[in-house]
């Protein structure tokens, strides 16, 4: 096993108290790595790098295009060494690696997005001053140090979201990946550092949140903070960023509708029905875990999943014939099982699945069997709570208003989608719902030119697309007097029959 450090500084260092955690692979609980476990202290130092890097730097004086290339650097590199990358993060996670594979593209075509913005750097916006003889212009330039906290289930594409829009705008950065999977962030800040982005412009911190990552919400020389995780943890970054007012990014997930009208393609509803929840173990913040079925097609809707749910194929990452990898952890295999038996006793019938497999193969790994609820209502906590799993529940209504009060009925607002062949009525749905973004006949695309982010409590802000770079921005008008004159309002005229030696007023 390999002892892994972080990087501070431009140095890759051992935690300050020299502890360390083993981090386990969730299909078979084997140790897989040991790193280091940094702490509040840890985090300081990190942040003091950062600090001195915006603050006495070259970083954020370089220019937009010059700063992009070394984010398309990254791209190269990434692209470079994907296989590695996906290798470590199907080993870290448990996906598969098709998924994972799939994960490298995107994460590199998300710095390659930002290199490229960076070449559409302008002196300014010029705005109309209503002043003679002056000039008015908007800039744009870095926050300062932005603390960037990123989750576990999607490791490097989570931080490839802050990380690229972050370096392009000229900002110094302290990341803390999630504790229980580091392994492809470390990989990433590595090729950072080879890719010649200076000492101190990214630092990572390893640890848990309750004392690194707590200690970025809360540290006053940190400007802004992004996190993506669950709604507790963000509340709590909220309370701690206010002491110093801190720019705030949250990704707080959801609980996001899929809506399936009687005019839909049947078989794609279906299939995009298994695909709106099942890749990553439904780990996925905008799974489409609640669906919404139509009631004239609901029995034979239901019966087709089930049948397609049942052949789900579970297994290692590793095997070309998975589908499915495990979850993440045996406390969250543990929380999935008790959501699914909350739901039943509020009256959720189990379609298919509800227990661990029986296979032996899989008794070593955090499996759970694709599940499907039925007999769901507005008010059961399997409909309403974020269970982050594998599971979809089925609700039903009759008409269009109905459907629309039943997407919006929830805390979250993250995503959501609608099946139909009439756009007019699709169109009328997307307008409807309130979320962040709205599918029509898909389900959980992104690309990075499109902006990520929720209504309601799925968060603040968003990721991805220029509003994406504009989050790690700050906005500047600059106004120019090009013919100055004193204005001499406040001058007294000196009359020097009315003054004294000293030329004072009597």
């Amino acid at each position: 096993m390999d002892k892994k450090k972080m990087y501070i500084n431009g140095e890759w260092v051992e935690s300050s108290t020299g502890h360390t955690r083993d981090i386990m692979n969730p299909y078979n609980q084997e140790i897989i790595a040991t790193v280091s476990e940094g702490d509040q202290h840890d985090a300081q130092q990190a942040i003091t790098a950062a600090r001195q890097a915006f603050d006495q730097g070259d970083w954020p004086l370089l220019s937009m295009v010059k700063r992009g290339e070394v984010v398309d650097r990254i791209a190269e590199l990434i692209e470079r060494d994907k296989e590695e990358l996906a290798y470590l993060e199907s080993l870290n996670t448990g996906k598969t690696m098709e998924e994972s594979r799939g994960d490298m593209g995107e994460i590199a075509a998300v710095f390659r997005y930002y290199a490229e913005l960076t070449n559409a750097e302008t002196d300014g916006e010029a705005i109309d001053s209503p002043i003679p003889d002056s000039t008015s212009k908007i800039v744009r330039g870095p926050v300062g140090v932005c603390g960037q906290i990123t989750p576990w289930n999607y490791p490097l594409l989570q931080a490839s979201w802050k990380l690229a829009p972050a370096l392009a705008a000229g900002n110094t950065i302290v990341m803390k990946p999630s504790e229980t999977t580091p392994l492809t962030t470390m990989k990433v800040f590595e090729l950072m550092e080879e890719s010649g982005v200076p000492a101190g412009v990214v630092n990572l911190v390893l640890g848990a949140g309750h004392s690194a990552g707590a200690e970025l919400s809360s540290n006053h020389d940190v400007d802004l903070v992004s996190f993506t995780g669950g709604i507790a943890s963000g509340k709590k970054i909220m309370q701690a960023a206010s002491s110093n007012v801190k720019k705030l990014a949250l990704e707080l997930g959801g609980k996001n509708p899929n809506v399936i009208f009687e005019d839909a393609d049947f078989e794609t509803a279906v299939d995009q029905a298994m695909n709106a929840v099942f890749f990553h173990a439904g780990q996925i913040c905008s799974a489409g875990t609640r669906l919404i079925v139509q009631e004239s097609i609901h029995d034979s809707f239901v019966r087709a999943l089930v049948e397609h749910v049942k052949n789900i194929r579970l297994g290692s990452g590793f095997n070309e014939s998975t589908q499915m990898g495990p979850l993440i952890s045996k406390e969250h295999l543990t929380k999935v099982m008790n959501y699914v038996e909350k739901g039943k006793q509020e009256g959720a019938t189990v379609a298919v699945g509800g227990s661990r497999p029986d296979t032996p193969e899989l008794q070593n790994g955090f499996f759970y069997l694709p599940t499907v609820l039925t007999n769901c209502t507005t008010d059961m906590s399997v409909v309403q709570e974020e269970g982050f799993g594998p599971v979809i529940t089925v609700e039903t209504f009759t008409t269009e208003e109905e459907a629309m009060r039943l997407s919006n009925d929830s805390v979250y607002g993250l995503s959501g989608g609608v099946f139909t062949n009439d756009i007019e009525k699709a169109e009328r749905c997307a307008a409807k719902m309130r979320m962040g973004t709205v599918w029509i006949n898909d389900v959980n695309l992104y690309f990075p030119q499109a902006p990520w982010g929720g209504y309601k409590q799925s968060g603040i802000g968003r990721e991805l697309g220029k509003m994406g770079l504009e989050e790690y921005q700050e906005t500047k008008h600059i106004y120019r007097n090009m013919n100055p004159k004193s204005l001499n309002w406040f001058k007294q005229p000196f009359k020097d029959n009315e003054g004294d030696k000293n030329g004072q007023i009597r």
